[in-house]
Order: C-alpha cells, then sequence, then structure tokens
C-alpha cells in the first residue's frame, strides 16, 4: 500500500512540475525533437522536392528551398503543388525563381490537389506539368477586394479623419464607398497585373495572349481540360512526376532529399498559423492572385 502512494505521490509533483514549468518542459522537449531527428549521415541527394501546400502569403521558406535545390550536386527538382494561391508579390517571386533554377537544371511541376492561381503562376516555367487526374488546375486572373464599413462605423458612431495630398492616396479605403475615380484606377491596376500574368503564362507555355479568353478568364480545369487547353503537359500520379524527373535529370542512382518529420510538423504548424493571422489581421484592401 505504501508503494502505491509513494507512486501517486511521484505523479503528482510530475504534473506540478510540469504546470509550474510548463515553457521549460516545451522547450526540453523541442530540443529532444530536433537531436533525435537529425538526419544520418548518408549520401547526398541528387533530386530534390519542393513542396508548395497551401495558401501563399510569402516566399522566404519556398525560396530558401529553391536555394538549396540549387546546389550543384542536385541535378533535378520535383515541384509539388497544392496550394489555392494568394498573394502577388511572393507568387511572381516564386515563378521568377523557378524560371532561374530551370535554367540550370531540370524541373518537374506535380498538381498534388489544387494548382490555381498563383501557384500555377509559380509553376509555369517547370520544364513539364504533371498533374493528378483529380486536381483543379488554373484560376488565372486577379482579384481586389475590400470591406465598406461606413455603415458599421456610422451605428457605432466612429467617424474617421484623414489628412492626404494625392487624389488617390485614400484609394481602397474601407470607411466608405470609392469614388468612381479611385474604382477606375484600382481596375487599371488589377488589369494590369492580370495582362502579366497572361503574359509570362503564354510564354511560358507556349500559348497566344490573344486566345486568353480560352484558358485565363478566371475558370479552373480538371487536369483533362487544363491539359487540352494547354496549361499542363501531362496526366498522371506522383510516380510518374518522380520517374519524369528521373528520366529528364539522367540519373543512374536517384537520391532524395530528406526531411525530417519534426521538419515537416513545425512546415505544417506554421502554414496554419500563417493562414489563421491572415484571416485574422487581413488588410483593409488586399489583391490576389
Amino acid at each position: 500500500m505504501e508503494d502505491i502512494k509513494q507512486f501517486f505521490r511521484l505523479i503528482s509533483a510530475l504534473i506540478v512540475f510540469i504546470q509550474n514549468n510548463f515553457k521549460a518542459v516545451i522547450l526540453v522537449l523541442i530540443i529532444a525533437a530536433v537531436v533525435l531527428s537529425s538526419p544520418q549521415p548518408q549520401q547526398l541527394p541528387n533530386l530534390y522536392r519542393i513542396d508548395l501546400y497551401g495558401p501563399i502569403m510569402d516566399a522566404e521558406e519556398f525560396l530558401r528551398e529553391v536555394r538549396a535545390a540549387n546546389e550543384e550536386h542536385i541535378k533535378g527538382v520535383l515541384l509539388v503543388v497544392d496550394s489555392p494561391g494568394g498573394s502577388v508579390p511572393p507568387s511572381v517571386e516564386m515563378m521568377m525563381a523557378i524560371d532561374d533554377l530551370a535554367g540550370r537544371k531540370p524541373v518537374v511541376a506535380y498538381s498534388a490537389g489544387v494548382m490555381a492561381s498563383g501557384s500555377y503562376y509559380a509553376s509555369i516555367w517547370a520544364d513539364t506539368i504533371i498533374a493528378n487526374p483529380g486536381s483543379i488546375i488554373g484560376s488565372i486572373g486577379v482579384m481586389m477586394e475590400g470591406v465598406n464599413a461606413q455603415e458599421l462605423l456610422d451605428k457605432i458612431g466612429v467617424q474617421m479623419r484623414v489628412v492626404k495630398a494625392g487624389e488617390l492616396k485614400e484609394a481602397g479605403a474601407f470607411y466608405r464607398e470609392w469614388t468612381k475615380i479611385e474604382r477606375d484606377q484600382l481596375e487599371s491596376l488589377t488589369r494590369s497585373i492580370y495582362e502579366m500574368f497572361v503574359a509570362d503564362v503564354a510564354a511560358a507555355r507556349g500559348l497566344e495572349v490573344e486566345d486568353a479568353p480560352k484558358f485565363a478568364n478566371g475558370r479552373v480545369f480538371t487536369a483533362a481540360g487544363a491539359l487540352e487547353v494547354g496549361l499542363i503537359d501531362e496526366v498522371g500520379n506522383i510516380q510518374t512526376a518522380e520517374q519524369k524527373i528521373v528520366e529528364l535529370s539522367a540519373v543512374d542512382n536517384p537520391i532524395w532529399n530528406q526531411k525530417s518529420d519534426f521538419d515537416k510538423f513545425i512546415k505544417a504548424l506554421e502554414q496554419h498559423s500563417q493562414t489563421m493571422i491572415g484571416k485574422i489581421f487581413a488588410p483593409k484592401l488586399k489583391m490576389e492572385l
């Protein structure tokens, strides 16, 4: 009986310790996970996989992966995409990075679920684009959105006071209706981004800008439909894409870069956090691909 009491005393003491030192315990667990998940010495990889998952809010992690894939011992890159797109600047940054990378070594892009808008933009310069039969491709278009909260602010008695220099400095304001001049300017800006998007897709995919209504009116396609209009090269699965990059890279013994489970967990947590932060602290006016 005394042994049982002693056991429960130890359990209670452990619970109290964790409660009082929660942050320290979490830190120790993270350090342990890092140490345990550290990769063991192995052969240098000759193929590199980059994952583009979730909404595109920044390009920092993606560009870090591209730099790693640029190493001389990497002979080919597989870009696996499942993303609805997102902000314009990081999407363009990703596109330019893949364009540069594809000029140095073979790149195959694979649509694992959704390759739409900004994520399709990021993929256009791959040597080959392959899509899962059930994936969604396209949504080539640009939209700008904002909130008109004037009625709400009037109800709660809030009035905005603005001092500005420049007629269009306040364009996109959320606290009143936009003027015609403001709307025209924002529509012109959106049109300019759209024309850049279409021109880049046409150049990368060997399409005609004049045919934009067929492939770039914001419509999403099935993989078969995307193949028909020239947005992708082949319908297949992940094995198809892996075999393709092995073939293009001409490697005899494919060795892929390995990511630890801890790295995957941190990446998934980061993407989820970015999505939630973006929803909570959305800007008053945003442009998306």
